[in-house]
Order: C-alpha cells, then sequence, then structure tokens
C-alpha cells in the first residue's frame, strides 16, 4: 500500500547547522509547522502563525535523500505535537540517517528512539512559556545512561535573570554531568559579552553557544 501519512510542513531546506554540538555541519532541516508555546523571543514566528503544506512522508524522504550522508533535524515550531513525525523518525533512522530533534521540552520525550539525538530547550522564565514536562529530566538521565550524546539541552536567555535562573537548574539536576548543556543569548536582549563574563565567573561546565546561522546570513529570516 502506498504510503499515505502527511506532515504539516512549514519549510524543507539545506543549509548550516547553527545551533547544538553539531554546529558547522552540513544539514537537512524538516522545520513543521504549529506549536504549543508562544516565546516572546522567538525567531520562526512563522512557522506557527502560517498555515503548513501538508506534505507526505516519502516525498519528505524524497527531499531528504537528495543529501545522503547529511545530518538532518526535525523542528518546529514543537515537531512532537504531530503523531507521524515518530514515522518520519523511524524512517529516516532505517536508513541510517543522523537524527536531531528539537523539542521545547513541554511534551513527553520517552517515545522517541534511543538513536535519535534530542535537543531540548528549557524555557527560562523570560520566554513567556516555561513550561517543562515534570518526568523529561529522569527521561534525559536514563538515555545519557544507555548512550551517550542521545540528548542534549538548550537554555536561551534573555537576561542575566534568566541566566540566573538557568545556572540553578544546571546546579540543582547536575545536567552537565548528564548531557552537553548549551547556554544561547538572545542577540538582541542579552550581551553576548554579559553572559561570557558571568560564566567565567562562574565555572560554570556549559557551552556558550551563538547562532552561527544568523553570523552567516543576518539579513535572512527563514530558509537558513
Amino acid at each position: 500500500m502506498a504510503e499515505t501519512k502527511s506532515l504539516e510542513i512549514s519549510e524543507l531546506f539545506y543549509s548550516i547547522q547553527g545551533e547544538s554540538t553539531f554546529t558547522g555541519l552540513p544539514c537537512v532541516f524538516v522545520r513543521l509547522s504549529g506549536c504549543n508555546l508562544h516565546c516572546a523571543y522567538c525567531d520562526s514566528r512563522y512557522a506557527l502563525e502560517e498555515p503548513g503544506r501538508s506534505i507526505r512522508l516519502d516525498e519528505i524522504l524524497s527531499f531528504v535523500a537528495a543529501y545522503p550522508g547529511v545530518v538532518v533535524e526535525i523542528t518546529g515550531g514543537e515537531p512532537l505535537l504531530q503523531p507521524a513525525v515518530h514515522d518520519l523518525i523511524d524512517k529516516l533512522l532505517a536508513h541510517s540517517r543522523t537524527v536531531l530533534i528539537e523539542t521545547n521540552g513541554s511534551l513527553d520525550i520517552a517515545n522517541i528512539p534511543l538513536a535519535a539525538t534530542i535537543i531540548m530547550d528549557i524555557k527560562c522564565p523570560g520566554s513567556g512559556s516555561a513550561s517543562l514536562f515534570p518526568a523529561n529530566i529522569a527521561t534525559i538521565r536514563q538515555r545519557a545512561a544507555l548512550r551517550a550524546g542521545a540528548t542534549e539541552i538548550k537554555f536561551v536567555l534573555s537576561s542575566l535573570q534568566d541566566y540566573a535562573w538557568a545556572r540553578e537548574m544546571v546546579l540543582l539536576h547536575d545536567l552537565s554531568a548528564v548531557a552537553p548543556v548549551l547556554f544561547s543569548p538572545v542577540k538582541s536582549l542579552f550581551p553576548v559579552q554579559d553572559l561570557a563574563d558571568a560564566l567565567l565567573r562562574d565555572r560554570l561546565a556549559v557551552r556558550l553557544q551563538l547562532q552561527l546561522h544568523t553570523i552567516i546570513w543576518p539579513e535572512t529570516p527563514r530558509g537558513v
């Protein structure tokens, strides 16, 4: 029987991975439309506000197949809102692709295959949408015990107050011992030098992350 499942897609594109420990690598992006949060600093608001295109899984896989051997990131919006995303993940893994799933942390990540790498964005108070699914911290620990690199944790910071909150989360849950932790400043709100100074002062075992794609293509808001 022909594949009939579809996903609501905001955009499909090929670019340089701008975030995570995979920064700098060529990457195929599958951006799903729709989100359950409304972060104040969202840089992909169009994925929420504009209707997506319904694209069959086989068409998405054909797009990805045009870039053999390249990392694939499934992002949004919030990709886990669409149940068929799990079929896409399974098919990509069956084709031996390296799969990254960027999620906002508000939904259960327990049923994501261990072979995929979850990039979980824990929302700080400054986002206006702080909403962490309670069991996700325990799930991260379970994944880390089974496969190194199965999860990465990201905090997007709007201010020194967000930094202090994120620092306490890292220390309270010993997150740096569990997975790579990335602190990313909102460029328009939180000067990167202020974040660097805070990290040096506190000797926090996290990685300062800048969005590489916004440095390479500063005037291009999407498709990079």
